[in-house]
């Protein structure tokens, strides 16, 4: 069996992770919202409502402590002349190989938070779906998209 991709993700996903976390989250705060609203209008019981802040609580948790962490170490790629491998998950963990003659065009690309933090992430399109590998620092991501495209043409011409 083939050993597991060498190559890490920068550390800064962490924290990016972590504030993504949050925001989404936040969607999670309209369940208990709503019902204590609901609460007052219908005389409907209290502890429901302690129940669900509390369970939002392990949401927010969830999503901003424990899933980043676990993201991160388990996120690795690592381009080879022939191919992209890719190993990802948090629970389910996904091995996925590009073969190179499969590359039709690399890109980097940046938001808001990525921009703040110097981290870009380079998508891989082939004719059937988009890779991405996430949270690389600016100078990673434009090198590895250089990279890739070379060995991507140079298989092309193999063909």
């Amino acid at each position: 069996m083939r050993q597991a991709p060498a190559k890490r993700l920068s550390k800064k996903a962490l924290p990016v992770w972590r504030i993504t976390g949050l925001f989404e989250s936040l969607f999670y705060l309209i369940i208990p919202i709503v019902y204590g609203v609901l609460s007052f209008v219908f005389d409907w019981p209290f502890w429901i409502l302690y129940v669900m802040v509390i369970a939002w609580i392990l949401i927010v948790i969830m999503k901003s402590l424990v899933v980043p962490a676990i993201r991160w170490r388990r996120w690795r790629y690592e381009v080879h002349d022939e191919e992209i491998d890719f190993q990802y998950g948090v629970f389910i963990i996904r091995r996925t190989l590009v073969p190179m003659n499969r590359v039709q065009h690399v890109d980097t690309e940046q938001g808001p938070i990525y921009r703040h933090y110097k981290l870009s992430a380079v998508s891989i399109s082939t004719a059937a779906t988009i890779h991405q590998i996430p949270a690389l620092t600016e100078e990673v991501a434009s090198d590895l998209r250089d990279q890739i495209a070379v060995l991507a043409q140079t298989a092309d011409e193999d063909d």
